[in-house]
């Protein structure tokens, strides 16, 4: 879920910072505790955090509370997974049509999913090309920059290799296209696919480097 927040791109707005962290002690507090008294006290610390987010938001802090209850267990970061595939140099990309921007194919992975098998998924879903996942790119701190996020989450972009399929897009898509490094669309799909992204991956095709992790 985005926040409706304008900042600079470099910065981590401190109330996010503190609203995340008591959602995610609560959260893993309210897995743990072992009376009545420690889930009233910890699903207070729930309440807390949606009431900052909804003071610093346009978000309703009992709708935020809800999610939050929705969330069980010990709390950790999200992963969204991202599959860089080139073909004749060109990397395959799809718009989305949420926001009609272009990224790198890919989304959350699910439970139960290897990182590679959730990858390979989320591709041919998003494109119709079957696709073998080769090599970890990068592993990203997905929530540093371009639109907040409420939960936090980590990013791993795979350099994967076509196998078979053919372009195809999906409920999700409105195109699947190849572009060259000079080609890449200027509108990027937020937090999804950004400019550093795109620059990993083709330097990724060319060289034979180390994986990249914040």
């Amino acid at each position: 879920m985005k926040l409706n927040h304008n900042r600079l791109e470099s910065e981590l707005p401190q109330w996010l910072i503190w609203a995340r962290e008591i959602q995610a002690i609560s959260q893993t507090g309210l897995h743990f505790a072992e009376n009545d008294y420690q889930q009233q006290r910890f699903q207070r610390l729930s309440e807390i955090s949606a009431e900052i987010l909804g003071s610093y938001t346009n978000l309703n802090s009992e709708d935020m509370l809800k999610i939050f209850d929705n969330q069980i267990g010990y709390a950790t970061p999200r992963v969204d997974v991202r599959g860089a595939t080139f073909q004749d140099g060109n990397l395959l990309l799809v718009r989305e049509r949420v926001d009609g921007g272009w990224t790198i194919p890919g989304g959350w992975a699910d439970v139960g999913d290897i990182p590679s098998g959730a990858v390979e998924r989320e591709v041919l879903e998003e494109t119709g090309f079957e696709v073998k996942a080769r090599k970890v790119i990068g592993i990203y701190d997905a929530n540093r920059s371009g639109p907040l996020e409420i939960f936090h989450a980590f990013k791993i972009v795979f350099l994967c290799e076509i196998i078979g399929g053919e372009p195809r897009p999906s409920f999700e898509t409105s195109e699947v296209a190849f572009f060259s490094q000079d080609e890449i669309p200027h509108i990027l799909s937020g937090e999804r696919t950004r400019q550093r992204h795109i620059h990993d991956v083709f330097v990724a095709l060319s060289e034979d480097r180390p994986t990249i992790f914040d």
